[in-house]
């Protein structure tokens, strides 16, 4: 079954599942958002007035978190996730705490929640995915120690962290090794529910302790069919060559290669710090440089299917279509189990929608946890819409175009 032709341009698929007064409403938060003063001023004093116990809770729930969360509870995601469901889009869950730096009952206390989603999502007919973050399961600190000891070792990725682990005091190791324990108790419930679970990426200088960890349980988990995927962020000049040696580890060592592209998060945060510490920027030097890895990575998860299961996070137009071309090219189906892709909940409706009525596996991502827990994500969110180039701009034209095409029809 080859993809059938996409238009990314078609609003009436894209917002098939929202009513006039839905869509009014985005109309209405897309164009604050594309004001860059206001979206300064609300992401500065939106955590300050929930910290200070404001009554903004409810004009927030109606406004940013109705549009990019799912809920405030589990059981809330359902209406959304039965919505979505409708027209053939999964959804990934993320419970959108940060990770702080708690003592080990907050850690494992965190594993408890990961493993309430594997078992919520397990009971619903199109929750495939759920999303962990390591920061959520370990001191920063010890991530960022053992990462700087990996940078001074040689070999491969797992050599490095193997060496890096011995120099740890007694008492540190203990500590990885229940860092590893948390890990391994979500990656069997996982497992044992049949719920895909992605592992999110973190900033470089933790990045390495993180890689290795997902390897050892892609080695252990991912032996008949996926479970564990990672995230490999293109906008790291490094990452497309990290991406060629792990599919070829996943080759050597007999696992399915589980892989989440993004172009990534971190990009200023990054600069500013290899600036201020006099190392080199891991970051690509221009834009084109990150679209031309993605695109070069997407290539090759496809050419690599049967030892890869690819998941493209991406808002970008181009890159979603150069993966559905890839697949008609080598006469793959659009809902090949390996091959899915995936949007924020509340953007590029008409990449989602779209790619479903074609055929292909899509799903949102949906975070969801209370408001003052997903502050954090939500002030990304705006800044994200504010800065992107053109992405305002663009959700604010298809809604119009969509309104106005339902006015005439």
């Amino acid at each position: 079954m080859s993809v059938p032709p996409i238009s990314f341009n078609n609003t009436e698929f894209a917002f098939q599942y929202k009513s006039d007064k839905e869509l009014k409403e985005a109309r209405t938060l897309f164009g604050l958002m594309g004001n860059p003063l206001l979206v300064k001023l609300g992401t500065r004093l939106t955590p300050w007035a929930i910290k200070a116990k404001l009554p903004v809770k409810g004009l927030i729930r109606g406004t940013i978190f109705k549009q990019f969360a799912g809920g405030e509870t589990l059981q809330q995601t359902a209406g959304v996730a039965k919505v979505l469901g409708k027209y053939n889009v999964d959804v990934i869950l993320d419970y959108g705490v940060e990770g702080g730096e708690g003592g080990d009952a907050e850690y494992d206390q965190a594993a408890t929640e990961f493993i309430k989603v594997i078992d919520y999502a397990a009971t619903q007919p199109n929750i495939p995915f759920m999303s962990v973050k390591v920061t959520g399961l370990t001191r920063f600190a010890l991530l960022e120690k053992l990462d700087e000891l990996m940078h001074r070792k040689h070999g491969s990725l797992i050599k490095k962290y193997l060496a890096a682990l011995e120099e740890l005091s007694a008492e540190e190791r203990e500590e990885w090794h229940q860092v590893r324990l948390r890990m391994m108790r979500v990656c069997e419930k996982a497992a044992e529910s049949n719920i895909g679970m992605l592992v999110d990426a973190e900033e470089t200088w933790i990045q390495d302790p993180v890689d290795a960890l997902v390897m050892l349980m892609m080695d252990s988990f991912n032996k008949e069919r996926v479970v564990i995927y990672n995230t490999v962020q293109h906008y790291r000049h490094d990452r497309l060559q990290f991406l060629k040696d792990c599919i070829d580890a996943a080759k050597e060592r007999n696992f399915i290669l589980g892989v989440k592209l993004v172009r990534g998060a971190y990009m200023e945060k990054e600069r500013k710090r290899a600036e201020d510490k006099g190392y080199p920027s891991p970051i690509q030097p221009d834009k084109a440089s990150s679209d031309r890895d993605f695109d070069s990575g997407v290539s090759l998860c496809i050419e690599n299917l049967e030892k890869v299961s690819l998941l493209v996070a991406s808002h970008n137009e181009h890159s979603n279509m150069l993966a559905v071309e890839k697949l008609r090219q080598l006469n793959i189906p659009p809902d090949h189990k390996h091959i899915n892709f995936s949007q924020l909940y509340g953007m590029s409706d008409n990449i989602t929608f779209n790619l479903a009525k074609a055929g292909c596996n899509v799903s949102k991502y949906l975070p969801f946890g209370p408001i003052e827990d997903v502050i954090p994500y939500l002030m990304r969110r705006a800044q994200e819409n504010t800065s992107v180039k053109g992405q305002t701009g663009r959700e604010l034209g298809l809604i119009q175009n969509e309104l106005k095409r339902r006015r005439q029809s």
